[in-house]
């Protein structure tokens, strides 16, 4: 490109010709694919991490087995000391499921949009001023949105849905030295007065499982993939940048195998449970061993997180509820 652009400019143009040749080329340069957009856009402006709100709840963690998914999800905020813990009249509320995949529900790749939809009318309910449902898809965002039924849920319960556009992303302030120095973090996901992460339980290829933490993947732009490396402690240091106020994970519907994108209905299992925590870790501990039967301990990444200080893997320490409905 840059010879291509020092080859024109040896010719001989009008001054209004030159400038014409010259924006185009520099668009070009800029802007010719939506990586270059995104790491455009990160590298103007740094993002600082979400303060979080320090959050007591009468329980550690709250688990409720059942079928009325409305009212599951209700018991659930109630037995943690109710929505008003988490949101205030006239927050702006991020509700951040998985929808990743081009995926319908019965498949369990993406969060149950019952589920999803009834915490975003549990906020607004509250007073919230805005709820902001949003993710980084891997498949073609608009089949992801449209096929996990979230975005029709989320919008008629009164939730603002959108795609998430390259120009939101900023550098993340991560630590000197960090391994995620400078990766793109979207805006919104920061710029929030409570944070609701809601990931459905999966299993993964390179994760084995994914659950709260690695949900956190769908806050971050640029190259993906590179995410890849090291993972363990890159996901620790977004949990630690993001510090989701309230972690409830979708274990209605698990994927047994093939994850995270499934597509086998054998994969599928019905679990008929959800999890919730203020505690990421501890939120992705119970539910390796309560919906896989696998020990915390064996999924790194939650181990990593659990030993850098950012949640407790140990189970039996914590002050739990189950509830069946």
């Amino acid at each position: 490109m840059i010879k291509k652009i020092t080859k024109l400019l040896s010719q001989n143009y009008t001054r209004k010709s030159f400038l014409k040749i010259f924006a185009a080329a520099l668009s070009a340069v800029l802007f010719s694919t939506l990586k270059t957009k995104k790491i455009f856009a990160a590298g103007t402006k740094k993002i600082n991490p979400r303060p979080g709100r320090k959050i007591s709840t009468n329980y550690d963690l709250v688990s409720v087995q059942g079928d009325n998914i409305p009212l599951m999800a209700k018991k659930l905020i109630d037995e943690l000391g109710g929505i008003q813990k988490f949101v205030k009249k006239g927050d702006i509320v991020v509700v951040k499921p998985n929808m990743g995949w081009n995926r319908t529900p019965e498949y369990a790749a993406n969060t149950n949009p019952e589920l999803v939809a009834a915490v975003v009318k549990i906020c607004l309910d509250a007073g919230a001023k805005r709820v902001n449902v949003f993710d980084n898809t891997c498949n073609e965002e608009k089949m992801c949105y449209k096929n996990s039924g979230v975005e029709q849920a989320a919008k008629k319960a009164g939730a603002n849905v959108y795609f998430m556009d390259s120009f939101r992303y900023l550098s993340g302030n991560f630590p000197e030295g960090s391994s995620m120095d400078d990766y793109p973090v979207y805006a919104d996901a920061v710029n929030c007065d409570c944070f609701i992460n809601m990931p459905i339980a999966k299993t993964h290829g390179l994760a084995k499982l994914t659950f709260s933490i690695k949900n956190l993947m769908g806050v971050c732009g640029g190259n993906r993939s590179t995410m890849h490396w090291n993972i363990d402690k890159k996901l620790a240091e977004v949990l630690a940048f993001i510090k989701p106020d309230l972690n409830i994970i979708d274990g209605y519907r698990i994927l047994t195998a093939n994850g995270p994108r499934g597509g086998n209905l054998s994969d599928v299992k019905k679990m008929s449970t959800f999890i919730a925590s203020t505690d990421a870790v501890l939120a992705d501990a119970y539910a390796t061993k309560h919906l896989f039967d696998m020990n915390p301990k064996d999924i790194s990444h939650i181990n990593f997180a659990a030993e850098k200080g950012l949640g407790n893997i140990n189970i039996n320490s914590a002050k739990i509820k189950k509830i069946k409905i």
